[in-house]
Order: structure tokens, then C-alpha cells, then sequence
């Protein structure tokens, strides 16, 4: 070849090449939704979706069937493989797209028995709720019907289309999120088998009551309340949900009306749990916050009620021991024989590998989920059979968000809730007469005071729990205080004649809550605002003078230890200080230094955010200080001061020895993690998002961290993804803000871009006129009953 010939022939394939890349580019961005878009679609009516510049959808339809179409179409639009996910986990069939290694979890949703649980849901629900659940998977097949080019990024990455989208797919999300939000199964297992290694009195201070002087605020602002059982104890969601939820009556706003505000907590993930949109129809509007994958609002307003939820941390779960007969395995012992185990089996396709044939047994009493291990000392085999709300089959939860969507009344909105089952929930209300109101439904079991702590045994004949009637379970409606909150703590007084569990939460945030709601009159919806981004740490305000005091006089550290006295008065967690990273740091330093000593292989699975068994120990249990390897009897100073040379030594070697230029926030950052991608090292700067962030566990702004993560033990991983604010006065005010954005598809503009105005304590509102909407709208789809000039 001649020497001439060849710059051209390279500079030939290295336009080849570029076309080739720009070529798939462009087909991968057509995954992302058009513009412009009319469609035929099956609606009696037209509907207009029009999304604002943040890519929140508008939907305007001649009725709730029709709007549930198109917010089917749009959740698709945005975000189908969370949806995909979501429907594949309840079923148990993540194999068939992930290969082996989600065999186990397949396996284990299997056992619970979700997608047969949905699909006789839908058989038995409401014809009103079927029409609803039918044209939401209709409007999620058109788009999957019409949609003519590339799906998105994860879709391409795994080389899976979906399947067409089924009513009964949509029930999935109540019981995944039921079975997310509950976590005593896993307590009770770790609670018996550390009964094995310490007494009673030990046992007792690793979930201690709260603290003396933390006045718990009920339902109704009537101050601290001992439940039945004394004080709460810690517990409470840890990284299964969590939230705060506050409501403000007309005596105490500037308007004269209710504000509500509410923020729900769970894992931090791009994208996260919710989706904002709103839908007007003639029945009425809503706006707020929706799950992909379900037709009803979960958290939002209608013209006349705001709603919001929190999570009760009740005990819904119950761990039931099996014994199996010795002679004949596949039979298990009663009071009045044996009896054999109901097996089924179900095969799981796993990719790339051959099927996987689960054999799931169950008893009377439940599902088995488990053995208990190690066996007995005859060698005799018991398992686990769970009992819990979510397994039941006479649930009517879609009927209870149908109705609350269209409550206009408190009446009407406690008789939707009547028919909640899958988990018992707190939810708040106000309306634009001005009243106010919490109510906590859902089947909990009537239990004895301690029941539901350990597994119980199966074989004893004990006669299953009864459920505690709805119109016996808590509630609050214009209590004379005229504030109600709620942030994960104890719900009932003293006098509540029924044991609801020991799950809640210390009470810290609610305790802060109700100091700045004290501290001032006349509340606005920028108060509110205020209030929801508070990032004061009660914990530290509370631990730092018994952590620093035994430590007075010792030069070692001085400055930093002044440092933390002096921001103990007032410790806020910003994000610029070194305080709160000092402080956390040493805190969990001190919680491992005493814990791992006698727990030994226990402890990482009770370890976390154990703010009350430090101040146990520090006030009253010292005997945790005392090291089991050594002769010496240890008090906790030495402890104190070994926890925070560690602390220190550690944090040094991550930010410079300089203490003082330390910021809290170069550890605490929101970590928004892509499910599928995000730990791919390829791809995990493009798909994953991160926000410096203030705030902490305890805090208002609660940004959770994974405290056992030995890699990022303070990295924010937990916490508000949705914010809402609802100005009864005048709804057109509210206000909404999910992180990290509403799309789902890492190639849009708008999959991240809401995450600085989340941190920030910003937020948008969801009220612009149509004719607004139809002028400046980033992009508009019309969805028409007869065939139209499609462009999509």
C-alpha cells in the first residue's frame, strides 16, 4: 500500500467510527421521552400531560380512569426498570434477568408468596379499584406498545424487554413495601439467640428506654406519655422506613388554617421511591407524591384534605418455632399430634444457568422462612414460620388510598382507612374547614404486654392472636392543644389497654419538632420549610456532657474536646463544622469499643445508631466498660478516652491531622446509588449522585449513615427523599421536592437535577394554571380516543 494512501485510509475509519459511535449515542438517547408527542390511546376523553421544567407531569383528564392512564404511561416513560425491578422482586423472578445471583432472594420471595397474594387482590377488589388498576397497566402498555426505539440504559444493559405490564403487578408494590418497612422478625431472631449469651439485665440494656426527660410528644400534644409497658425503648426503624410528620392547627398559623408537613425516610437511591405529578380531573385534583409501578397518590392533597404517613414501628411480625417430627421430617408437632408441613414447589429461572426448583413449606402458622440455628442439644430441628400483616389475604388497601384520594372529610377519609391491612401506618390529616387528625390503621395483633419479643413456640396450643378492632387502634381529631406529630415515636399514652410492641423510635426528632413549634407563633409554610431542613442533634446535646466531663483535665486532646463543649450548647450538624464528624466518630467508636467485647459474632448484627445504650451504659450499666480479656476491672473513662484516640486517629488519616479543617460534610454526603449500575466502577460516576449534606441520624433532617459500612460510615444513605408542605388556606401554595430528580433514566436532564434545590430546603409547587402549563411546559403529550398524528 502506498505510504500516500494511508493517512486517508485511517482518517476514513476514523470517521466511520465516529458516525458508528454518534449513531448509537443517538440511539440510546432515544430512549428518553419526545417533546412533542399525540397518541391514540383508550381514553373516553382527550388528556394532556404537560411537564414543567422539571420534568414533573401535569395530567389534565376527563376522568380518574383516564388520568390513571396517563400516569401510567408517564411512570413508564420515566421510570420502567424500577418498575420492572419492583414487579420482578414481589415475584420472585429477578433470576430470569440477573442470573444466580439473586437466586436467594427470588427464593425468599417465593416464600412469601406476593404475586399469588396480588393476583387474588385484584380477583376481590372493589370494580372501582379494577378500573383503576386496569387502565393504569393500560396506559403502561402503551407506552410499551408504542415506544419504537431504544429502551432504557438498564434494559440495553442486561438485554431484557419487559413483559407487558399486568393489573396485579401493581398490588406488588403494597406488600414489597409492607415486607420493607416492617423489621421485628429480624430483632426477634437476634434477640434469642443473644438471650443465649447474656443475662437478662444485659439483654435489657441493649434496647433500653429512652431517655429520663425526653418528653415524648402523642398524638394531640399532650406531652410526654408513658405507654403501657413504661417508657419507649430504643428501636424503631433503622434502615427499613422511617419519617416525621407534623401538623399545625389555624390557632397557630399566620392564615388562620392547617399546615402539614410531611417527609418520609428510606434508602437514598437514584431514583428514589417517589414521583411527583399531579392530575386534575372533574372529580377533583391531586398532587403529590406516587409510586411507579401503583395508580394511587401516596402522600399529597385533593382540593379539600392533606395526608401524610409515617411509619408506627409497631409489631406486625411474629417468628413462630416449629418442631419437626423426629421420625417423619416431613410432619411437624401440635398440641394434638403431628401434622405435615404444606409443601409447593416453584421453579426459578435463573439465567444463564439451569432452573432452580424451590421447595416452600408452611405450617398452620405461616410460610417457613428459616431454621433455628444451632439445634437443640437432643439435635431435634425447628424452624421458623412467619406471621405477619403482609401475608394476609382480606387486605383492601387499594380501596383505603382510592378513598383518601377522594376523602372530602375527615369521616370520609377514616372510613377509607378501614380497610388497610398490609402494615399498620400513622397518618396525619388536615382539611380547609380547619380540622385535624391522626389515625394509625392496620391488623396488629392483641397482644400481652413483651409478646412478639423472641419466637414464640408453635406446638403449645396457644390460640393465635386476635386483631385489635379499628375503631379500638389510635386516634386523634382536633385535639385542643392543636398540634399532632409524629416522628416514629410512641403513639399512645398511658391507659391504651392493648400492647402495640416496643419498636419505636427514642424520640429525639419529635422532641425537637415540638420545641420549635413551641418556640414561636403564627407558623407559615416557610416556618415549616425551616423546621423540615433543622439539623440540631439532640443526641449531642444530651451524650457530650457525660462523654466529656469524666475526661476534664486531660491534656491529651484539650482543644478538641473544648471545641465539642462549647458546640454542645447548641449542636447543630452543618455541614462545614468538624464538631459532628468528631462527635460521630467517637460516638460509634465507643458503642463498638463496649459492645464487640460481649457480643462477639452478635454484635454487627445489632450494631448501628445506639445512642441510649451509650447513655445506659455512661449512667447506670458501667459493667459494659469492663473488657472480658483482661483481670483488670475497666471503668468507662479509659474506654471514653481509648474511643476518642481512635476516633481521632482515624479521621486524621482520612482529612489531615488538622482537626479544625475537618467539615462534617466530607463524610456525610447523600449517596444516591443506582440499584443495577451503581456499583459498577464504569459506570458508577455516571449513574450515581452525591450531595454534601448537614443533618444526621437524630436530626429533623434526618441523613441516615450505615454506621457499620467500615468504608463510608458516615456517608448519608438514609433520609427524606420526599418533602411536602400543605397550606390549608390556599393548596395552590404547598409545597414538593423529591432527590434526586423524577426521572430514572441516568441520560436525562432531570434525573439529578432537583438534587441541590432537596438539599438546599428548597422546593416546587404543583398549581400553575393550564393555560401556563400549555405556554412554557418543557414537554407536552396528548393521549386522544381516536387516531391522532402520532409522533413518539
Amino acid at each position: 500500500m502506498a505510504r500516500s494512501a494511508l493517512p486517508r485510509l485511517l482518517a476514513a475509519f476514523a470517521v466511520l467510527a465516529a458516525t458508528a459511535l454518534g449513531t448509537a449515542a443517538l440511539w440510546v438517547f432515544s430512549s428518553l421521552p419526545p417533546r412533542e408527542a399525540r397518541l391514540a390511546a383508550p381514553v373516553a376523553e382527550p388528556v394532556s400531560v404537560y411537564r414543567d421544567r422539571h420534568g414533573i407531569p401535569h395530567i389534565f383528564a376527563g376522568s380518574r380512569e383516564d388520568a390513571a392512564l396517563a400516569l401510567g404511561f408517564v411512570h413508564a416513560q420515566d421510570r420502567l426498570w424500577q418498575m420492572e425491578g419492583m414487579r420482578r422482586l414481589a415475584a420472585g423472578r429477578l433470576s430470569e434477568v440477573l442470573g444466580a445471583r439473586t437466586v436467594e432472594i427470588d427464593r425468599a420471595m417465593r416464600t412469601f408468596g406476593f404475586a399469588r397474594l396480588a393476583e387474588a387482590q385484584y380477583a376481590s377488589s372493589s370494580p372501582e379499584v379494577r378500573r383503576i388498576l386496569e387502565a393504569y397497566a393500560a396506559g403502561v402498555n402503551l407506552w410499551l406498545e408504542s415506544h419504537r426505539r431504544a429502551l432504557p440504559p438498564e434494559f440495553l444493559a442486561v438485554d431484557h424487554v419487559p413483559e407487558t405490564w399486568r393489573p396485579a403487578d401493581s398490588l406488588s408494590w403494597l406488600r414489597t413495601m409492607s415486607l420493607r418497612l416492617a423489621g421485628n422478625r429480624s430483632e426477634e431472631l437476634l434477640r434469642e439467640r443473644l438471650s443465649r449469651i447474656l443475662s437478662p439485665e444485659m439483654l435489657a440494656d441493649l434496647w433500653p428506654p429512652t431517655l429520663a426527660g425526653s418528653a415524648l410528644v402523642i398524638p394531640g400534644g399532650n406531652g410526654a406519655g408513658e405507654g403501657e409497658e413504661g417508657p419507649p425503648a430504643e428501636g424503631g426503624p433503622q434502615n427499613g422506613g422511617a419519617s416525621n410528620m407534623w401538623v399545625v392547627g389555624g390557632g397557630r398559623t399566620e392564615s388562620g388554617k392547617p399546615l402539614l408537613a410531611s417527609d418520609p425516610h428510606l434508602g437514598l437511591t437514584a431514583p428514589i421511591s417517589w414521583y411527583l405529578a399531579r392530575v386534575k380531573t372533574p372529580q377533583g385534583a391531586l398532587a403529590g407524591a406516587t409510586a411507579p409501578g401503583f395508580p394511587f397518590f401516596i402522600f399529597g392533597n385533593n382540593d379539600r384534605i392533606a395526608w401524610g404517613l409515617t411509619s408506627t414501628g409497631s409489631d406486625v411480625e411474629d417468628l413462630v418455632l416449629e418442631r419437626a417430627d423426629p421420625a417423619d421430617p416431613s410432619r411437624y408437632v401440635t398440641e394434638e399430634g403431628t401434622l405435615p408441613f404444606a409443601v409447593r414447589s416453584e421453579t426459578i429461572g435463573v439465567r444463564g444457568g439451569e432452573d432452580v426448583v424451590a421447595e416452600i413449606r408452611s405450617t398452620r402458622h405461616g410460610p417457613i422462612v428459616g431454621e433455628l440455628e444451632p439445634p437443640t442439644p437432643e439435635g431435634e430441628t425447628r424452624v421458623l414460620a412467619l406471621q405477619a400483616s403482609y401475608l394476609s389475604e382480606d387486605d383492601r388497601a387499594p380501596e383505603a388510598a382510592l378513598g383518601v384520594n377522594a376523602a372530602l372529610g375527615w369521616d370520609d377519609f377514616v372510613t377509607a382507612l378501614s380497610g388497610q391491612k398490609v402494615i399498620q401506618q400513622n397518618f396525619g390529616y388536615a382539611d380547609v374547614d380547619g380540622n385535624i387528625g391522626f389515625i394509625a390503621p392496620g391488623r396488629v395483633p392483641m397482644r400481652k404486654p413483651g409478646q412478639g419479643r423472641v419466637p414464640r413456640p408453635g406446638w403449645t396450643g396457644e390460640p393465635p392472636f386476635e386483631e385489635i378492632a379499628f375503631d379500638a387502634l389510635p386516634r386523634v381529631f382536633n385535639p385542643p392543644a392543636g398540634v399532632i406529630i409524629n416522628a416514629n415515636n410512641r403513639i399512645v399514652a398511658q391507659g391504651y389497654p392493648f400492647y402495640l410492641g416496643d419498636g419505636w423510635d427514642a424520640g429525639f426528632r419529635a422532641e425537637r419538632i415540638a420545641q420549635l413549634i413551641e418556640a414561636r407563633g403564627g407558623h407559615t409554610v416557610e416556618s415549616m420549610a425551616a423546621m423540615q431542613v433543622d439539623t440540631v442533634s439532640l443526641v449531642a446535646k444530651t451524650l457530650l456532657p457525660m462523654m466529656l466531663d469524666p475526661l476534664e483535665g486531660d491534656d491529651s486532646r484539650e482543644a478538641a474536646r473544648k471545641a465539642l463543649r462549647a458546640w454542645a450548647v447548641d449542636p447543630a450538624m452543618a455541614p462545614g463544622r468538624p464538631e459532628p464528624l468528631i462527635f460521630s466518630a467517637w460516638l460509634r467508636a465507643f458503642v463498638e469499643e463496649v459492645g464487640r467485647d460481649k457480643l462477639g459474632p452478635l454484635f454487627e448484627s445489632w450494631w448501628g445508631f445506639r445512642p441510649l445504650f451509650a447513655d445506659r451504659v455512661l449512667r447506670q450499666r458501667p459493667v459494659w466498660c469492663d473488657r472480658l480479656s483482661t483481670p483488670e476491672v475497666e471503668a468507662c473513662t479509659p474506654r471514653l478516652r481509648d474511643a476518642l484516640a481512635r476516633a481521632m486517629a482515624e479521621l486524621s488519616s482520612e482529612f489531615g491531622e488538622d482537626w479544625r479543617s475537618w467539615r462534617w460534610d466530607a463524610a456525610h454526603q447523600a449517596r444516591f446509588t443506582h440499584q443495577l449500575l451503581g456499583r459498577l466502577p464504569l459506570a458508577a460516576g455516571l449513574v450515581n449522585v452525591t450531595a454534601p449534606i448537614g443533618g444526621g441520624n437524630d436530626t429533623i433532617l434526618r441523613a441516615a449513615s450505615d454506621l457499620t459500612d467500615a468504608e463510608a460510615p458516615f456517608a448519608a444513605v438514609h433520609g427524606a427523599g420526599f418533602r411536602g408542605i400543605y397550606d390549608l388556606a390556599d393548596l395552590s401554595r404547598s409545597r414538593f421536592i423529591i432527590a434526586p430528580g423524577q426521572s430514572g433514566n441516568p441520560l436525562s436532564i432531570h434525573y439529578r437535577d432537583l438534587v441541590g434545590l432537596w438539599r438546599d430546603g428548597g422546593s416546587v409547587t404543583l398549581s400553575q394554571p393550564r393555560e401556563a402549563l400549555e405556554r412554557d411546559a418543557f414537554s407536552r403529550l396528548r393521549l386522544g380516543p381516536s387516531a391522532e398524528a402520532e409522533r413518539h
